[in-house]
This record gives structure tokens, sequence and C-alpha cells, in this order.
């Protein structure tokens, strides 16, 4: 291994930069991260071990990767910006488990990728990376739509946004993207992050989200998922606004539609004026359910 002080130390990170002429990029909401102690936090996190491959998401100039390629048994760094590209292969190249390629994820063929890029595919796939803000959640629905069995993703994420995915009904913070969450994972809040251990800092705090497969199945199982998602993103349409209001916005007006609407929701035991934040994903699944049966969905 190089004598170099490791990638992630804000001396390391500023003589790269300044070797190799980087300007962060604001278009893809490049941040470098320059406190090793949270880079180590991360790797923690999410448990990495020598059994594990890691696909990495954003490796920027290698900070985190580095820190991958010590603990994990490969690492598949997937980085957009082609300029970084030869960077990252020079200052990785004291580590022979670790594969750049020039790719954005969410185009990205993930199983295909796993089964070209890694020796043994057979082992658990982790995903770890520092999100750009900009597309955190295109790219969590990405990997939570993909067929890839997650052992662990352990993502970096706007602070705010953390919130969003581990918040509980009735909350300002609750909302589609929580459920979305929660009908696979389990989330959880590893860390927060200060803004001021970033190159350039950002205007926000961020945290490290783990999210794990769930242990427990769900009680009710969706008629449809693409379509339950679809729902539950119509009605949190207008948050200010009751659940039947949006119900009308994604069901429809007409007089008959909304006297199966008032029947479904007093089967169900749930307020027409209630806000869509108070719904759990199993009511909103028993809602899908039977405004299908009701053939409105």
């Amino acid at each position: 291994m190089s004598n170099s002080p490791e990638i992630g130390s804000r001396t390391r990170t500023r003589a790269i930069m300044e070797k190799y002429g980087i300007r962060t990029k604001k278009s893809f909401g490049q941040n470098f991260l320059t406190d090793l102690n949270v880079l180590k936090n991360i790797v923690e996190a999410a448990d990495i071990t020598a059994n594990d491959n890691v696909i990495e998401i954003g490796p920027g100039i290698g900070a985190l990767t580095e820190q991958l390629a010590q603990a994990a048994g490969e690492v598949l760094a997937l980085e957009i910006d082609q300029d970084l590209i030869p960077v990252l292969k020079e200052v990785l190249s004291p580590y022979d488990n670790v594969k750049v390629i020039n790719q954005d994820v969410l185009q990205a063929n993930l199983p295909e990728l796993i089964k070209k890029e890694f020796k043994d595919p057979s082992r658990p796939i982790k995903v770890v990376a520092n999100l750009p803000y900009y597309i955190t959640s295109p790219i969590l629905m990405n990997l939570l739509a993909s067929p890839v069995e997650w052992a662990t993703i352990c993502v970096m994420m706007q602070k705010e946004v953390a919130q969003r995915l581990t918040a509980k009904p009735g909350t300002k913070q609750y909302g589609a993207l929580t459920l979305a969450i929660e009908y696979q994972m389990q989330a959880k809040i590893a860390f927060d992050v200060s803004r001021k251990v970033f190159v350039p800092s950002p205007n926000v705090d961020s945290a490290i989200v783990v999210l794990t497969p769930r242990t427990n199945p769900l009680p009710v199982q969706p008629f449809d998922k693409q379509k339950l998602f679809g729902f539950i993103r119509g009605c949190f349409a207008h948050r200010r606004k009751s659940l039947w209001n949006n119900l009308q916005s994604v069901i429809g007006k007409d007089p008959a539609v909304k006297e199966k609407m008032t029947a479904v929701l007093a089967q169900l035991d749930i307020s027409p004026q209630i806000r869509p934040e108070k719904l759990t994903l199993e009511q909103f699944i028993e809602l899908a359910n039977a405004l299908h049966r009701q053939n409105l969905l």
C-alpha cells in the first residue's frame, strides 16, 4: 500500500483535486467527504465484511471506496462523471479488489452488472453510497424496484430526507417515500453528519440511513405493488387536503364512484376526513385492495 495519507483526509483530498485539476460539479451533486472517522463509521454501519460484495454509487475521488476496499471482498464503484474515472483508477490502484466503471446507476441493469463484474456474484450484495441530494429518492426507488436481494443498503442523504424514510404515521415527514421503504425494508438512522466535513460544504446536514430487508412479512398483500404505490403517491399529492379530497383526485368525482368510495371507507372504518399521513401501510394496502374489488383501481 502507498505511504500517502488516506484519500478521505482533507490534506489528501485537496492534493488530489489540485493534482488532477478537479472542480466539483453541481450538475452531479458532488461534495467530497473529508473526515476519516465518518468514512470508517459508514463502513461499520453497513457491517461490511470480507465475505461481502459492495456496490458503491458515486465514489467521487475514492475516499469511501478506499475504506470499503479495506473491509470488503470486492467493491464495484459506479461513477457517472467520466472525468473522474482515470483519477479513481489511479488513486485506487493499490487495491486489487476494486473495479471502477463509468455508469449511471439509474440506467444500470443491476443483476447483469453483478453477474458480470463480481468474481463471486453469490456473496451478499450491499450498497453503500453518499447520494447526491437531488436524486436520492429516484436512486432508492430504483434499488428497491430491482430484483436483486440486497443484504444492506447504507446511504448518506440529506438529513430531512432521512427523517422522511424513518418517519412514523401522523408526523409531517411521513409520506409516500416512507411507505415505499417500509414495504420492503426496515430503516434506521445510524448517525448524523455535519455539513462541515465536506468539500465544498453543502447547505444542509446529512445522515446515514441503513436499510435492511423486512424480517416480518406484511399481514396483507397488495393486489398490485406498482399500482399500490401509484395510488399512495396520489393520496399524498395534496398533503393539506383530506383523504377524501385526494381520493377524488385519484379516482374521480362521479356520483356512482363517490358512492362506492364512501361504502369502502365505511367498511374499513376509515374517516373520509382523515389526513393521508394518519394511515399505516397496512391500511393503505387494505384500502387499495378494497377499491380494486369495486373496480375503482
